[in-house]
């Protein structure tokens, strides 16, 4: 099986009887439904959505450690982030990559304050102790000459020198399709998105039977027979719970983290950057996109009560990030320099029991927790994309009661698909090997075939034309909005530059898709209601 053919999956799903179906096709599911296959289970891996198209598209892009968690003492957690980290790294080299941080020291008359460069020492000593030297560098401190070499408008008048460490980055969706791409070419999974689990089928010894589904995208419903059921669904998982239970059940505190993008020109940077935010106990990134001129900037952590399928990007949001990123820089980033936008939701566990309900949202743990209530059904809650094949594994092992050919993890060193010996020779190759890996000699020949397909269509990225036709065609694309939001980041570096090439993009993939002019012009209202909408709740003007 070489492509994703959704009607083909969901024939093979409907007439199936699976030991394990996982509902939720984010970072965390993808990688529960390779870690379940690749260890000889048969799995069907199932998203109400879009692949990645809650959490798992809306992070910030970083594979990393988490160095504030040192502050909560969270040294478990900091040394489980890097060991993930590091597997990532090898195990996915093409989608993955180092990325150094930058700390500036801010002080007065030329000095910082000794506390606080003894504080960041210290931190960053552990943070490479705990695993940070593994990727190859161990932090520095460097001058202030260097410091403003890396991020050129920080505020000249109390700047001191700088710290520099490591930690990754990766294109979150992308990961997240290469693992369902695994799962399915590599261990025969069936992976199929836009299916609603609507109901758990349990049998008279009360265990699992089956799961009842529906078709959005045919309005049919069907069931999956199975023995068991992973539920990995991130901030729903409250929902599947209580759907499987019939409890009502609040193991879930989601936590709004809102990103803002710029041009590079407006906010330049080669290097990741931690940013102290003022009267605030937090801190946020600034982080150059490595495949477009953009920067974006974040995160916000507030806590959440909306709902769940569409948090938004706010004017107090915006205020917030424009702010932060303005106080230590001369920038004088204002609204109209936002070229894009994205909210999304951390699936947070819940404060135990005694903890204050107001505790602040970036206090609470970053663990996540297995748990299921002895009917097959298990629960992969809380938890961060860094650690998803931690999380699978954990997962997976927790099915040992309700199947018996649960062999042992072998996803520790696996490389996701895409991992090949080829390597690129110009700059067209080395931008398709980072999003397609072996699959990009294929798009490199498709160029060379018709040159009109190494044409950029939309102003300012890099995306070529060939890319978005293989992506229409090999990566489960049921929408233009698929394929400018999760498949490629235009949507995230420049919705504007995006929208005004929607057209032409939906027109260059509708032979594929199988779309007539009608569905053209639909597709292109739907993805220009999504950007009027995201900009109009942020306060921003098309």
């Amino acid at each position: 099986m070489t492509t994703f053919e959704r009607a083909q999956e969901l024939r093979a799903i409907s007439t199936t009887r699976y030991d394990v179906v996982v509902i939720g096709a984010g970072m965390t599911g993808a990688g529960v439904a390779l870690d379940a296959a690749s260890r000889g289970l048969r799995v069907a891996l199932i998203d109400r959505g879009d692949l990645a198209s809650g959490t798992s598209s809306k992070s910030s892009k970083m594979v990393h450690g988490g160095l504030r968690y040192l502050q909560q003492r969270e040294f478990r957690l900091v040394y489980e982030n890097l060991r993930e980290r590091q597997r990532l790294l090898r195990n996915a080299p093409y989608l993955v990559q180092p990325l150094p941080f930058l700390i500036p020291l801010f002080g007065s008359n030329g000095v910082a304050s000794r506390a606080v460069v003894k504080g960041y020492a210290t931190a960053l000593r552990i943070y490479d102790l705990s695993g940070g030297w593994r990727i190859g560098h161990r932090f520095q401190r460097i001058t202030r000459e260097q410091t403003l070499v890396h991020l050129p408008t920080l505020r000249t008048e109390r700047l001191v020198a700088g710290f520099l460490y490591y930690d990754a980055r990766g294109d979150d969706a992308r990961v997240a399709l290469a693992l369902a791409k695994t799962a399915a070419v590599t261990f025969e999974a069936n992976v199929a998105n836009y299916v609603r689990a609507l109901d758990v089928v349990k049998g008279s010894t009360g265990l699992v039977e089956g799961v009842v589904c529906r078709d959005e995208l045919a309005n049919e419903d069907f069931t999956i027979a199975t023995k068991s059921v992973v539920n990995a669904t991130g901030v729903w998982a409250d929902d599947i719970f209580t759907m499987a239970e019939h409890v009502t059940s609040h193991r879930i505190t989601p936590a709004k983290g809102v990103h803002i993008s710029v041009a590079r020109d407006r906010l330049p940077a080669d290097v990741a950057a931690v940013m102290n935010v003022p009267h605030d106990r937090r801190s946020i990134f600034i982080v150059p996109f490595d495949d477009a001129p953009y920067t974006y900037v974040g995160t916000t952590d507030t806590a959440y009560q909306g709902a769940l399928d569409d948090p938004k990007c706010t004017p107090d949001d915006v205020a917030y990030l424009l702010d932060a990123v303005n106080a230590s820089t001369s920038s004088g980033l204002g609204t109209a320099d936002i070229t894009g936008v994205w909210a999304g939701l951390r699936p947070l566990l819940a404060p135990t029991k005694g903890k204050a309900i107001n505790e602040r949202t970036a206090d609470l743990s970053r663990r996540h927790r297995v748990s299921d209530t002895g009917d097959g059904v298990v629960h992969v809650t809380g938890g961060k994309w860094t650690t998803y094949r931690q999380m699978a594994e954990d997962a997976v092992d927790a099915l040992r009661p309700y199947l018996t050919n649960v062999a042992k993890v072998r996803t520790k060193n696996l490389p996701l698909y895409g991992v090949s010996v080829w390597r690129p020779t110009n700059p067209l190759e080395v931008h398709l090997y980072h999003r397609f890996g072996a699959d990009a000699p294929a798009l490199v020949e498709s160029v060379r075939n018709d040159p009109r397909l190494g044409e950029t269509p939309i102003a300012d990225q890099p995306y070529v034309g060939a890319e978005f036709i293989f992506s229409a065609r090999e990566e489960m694309v049921t929408s233009l909005t698929d394929l400018l939001t999760r498949r490629t980041r235009a949507h995230l570096h420049d919705a504007r530059a995006t929208l005004a090439s929607a057209a032409s993009i939906a027109r260059l993939v509708a032979p594929i898709l199988n779309w007539d002019e009608d569905q053209i012009l639909h597709q292109v209202d739907q993805y220009r209601a999504l950007v009027e909408d995201e900009f109009a709740a942020a306060g921003l003007t098309l």
